[in-house]
């Protein structure tokens, strides 16, 4: 058969993922990759979620395996209203909550029912990748605003708001992905003023925001801006990510389309995973299992940092996160991390160069480093090798 044409336009341009790609490379015997954002599986509460599920099979009945409603498992979703209130001093509405096959999915039904093609789309810079290719089947115009140790270039995003009709602001304000970095409580309160006097949506996406290790939370954009902000949670990283389940929290308006175009999407997310997921949360102590999460991934970035200063040359500088999964790392000018990738890998050690991360810049010499799927050993023998690698290609 032919192939030419016999797609939808809207394919014609979109990215494969970059690092789904790069994870087939680190398959290679010998390997040490610092690439996937994958949390560590020696975290995974296995026997707990064994519990749980032999409890449900038990005690669940026939009802975990019908159908279920779009909004998702009712008591998953009054669990989440309640640990918003518990801990972020935050009132979320059950009904404001969609249960999403992942953060992902949330991503999809946000660029379906708000983005029509040529709609302005502001993202960050680096921004996160898979935001990049799930809004890129929408065909946004993309508006890329920087990011500092501090946040969002406020200057830059009122430009962006001021000259083009702007649907979305994508943001991951907590241990941002790809660079580490927090937005600060100011910053967080000038964006949300400037916001604020708009009809543009901000997406708060929040996947690490319990992985604090350091510093002082700071205030959610639903909190400060809750007409302007739709936030998006996931037990991807807390719990399992195989269980690929997210949601979305979304003011009325908002929620009655996102309900519409999961409806016709896939019905609704699994019920019987919700269900294992509610059991097992409401059965163990999660705040214990999490803070077990947080020590270790804290002692993983130190352990990275400390190789780092050891062995990278002294002109390569790093971010310093509060929390989460990721370091950035920024070359000396003239350096390519693309290329750099290359001779890593023959060298043993994978990482993810800057260029996915950015819509329009090519040839970037900046990359991210993931510190907590790598034991601390491996850490300090892969940042090594980095380290020699930079040296050989200086």
């Amino acid at each position: 058969m032919k192939m030419k044409n016999i797609f939808a336009d809207r394919m014609n341009n979109i990215p494969r993922s970059f690092i789904r790609e790069i994870l087939k490379v680190t398959l290679k015997p010998g390997i040490i990759s610092f690439a996937g954002g994958l949390p560590n599986s020696d975290l995974f509460p296995l026997e707990q979620l064994q519990t749980a599920t032999e409890k449900l099979f038990t005690c669940g009945g026939s009802t975990v395996f019908q159908y279920a409603t779009t909004e998702g498992y009712v008591k998953l979703r009054e669990y989440i209203s309640a640990r918003y209130r518990s801990r972020n001093n935050l009132y979320v509405p059950v009904e404001n909550i969609l249960i999403t096959s992942g953060s992902q999915q949330g991503l999809d039904l946000l660029g379906k029912i708000m983005i029509s093609s040529g709609d302005g789309l502001v993202i960050e810079e680096p921004g996160y990748l898979g935001a990049i290719q799930a809004f890129s089947i929408y065909s946004p115009r993309f508006l890329s605003v920087p990011v500092s140790d501090e946040g969002m270039d406020r200057e830059a995003l009122q430009h962006s708001l001021d000259s083009h009709e702007t649907r979305l602001i994508y943001t991951v304000p907590n241990f941002q992905n790809p660079s580490g970095i927090t937005y600060s409580t100011e910053n967080r309160i000038q964006l949300a003023a400037t916001i604020e006097k708009t009809t543009t949506f901000l997406i708060e996406d929040d996947p690490y925001g319990e992985l604090r290790f350091s510093g002082e939370p700071k205030p959610s954009f639903l909190s400060l801006i809750p007409e302007n902000t739709i936030l998006l949670g996931s037990f991807s990283k807390t719990i399992v990510p195989g269980f690929r389940l997210g949601w979305i929290v979304a003011p009325p308006p908002v929620m009655e389309k996102l309900i519409t175009a999961k409806q016709a999407t896939d019905l609704h997310t699994s019920h019987f995973t919700q269900a294992i997921i509610h059991q097992f949360l409401i059965d163990n102590d999660v705040d214990t299992h999490i803070e077990k999460i947080v020590q270790t991934y804290g002692s993983q970035k130190i352990a990275m940092e400390e190789s780092i200063r050891e062995f990278f040359p002294p002109k390569v500088t790093v971010t310093d996160p509060e929390g989460g999964m990721f370091l950035w790392v920024t070359l000396p000018g003239d350096m390519k991390a693309m290329e750099l990738f290359h001779t890593a890998i023959k060298n043993g050690v994978a990482f993810v160069p800057g260029d996915p991360f950015y819509i329009d810049r090519k040839d970037s010499n900046c990359l991210r480093l993931s510190f907590v799927s790598t034991n601390e050993e491996m850490i300090r023998t892969g940042i090594k090798r980095l380290g020699a690698t930079i040296t050989q290609c200086m």
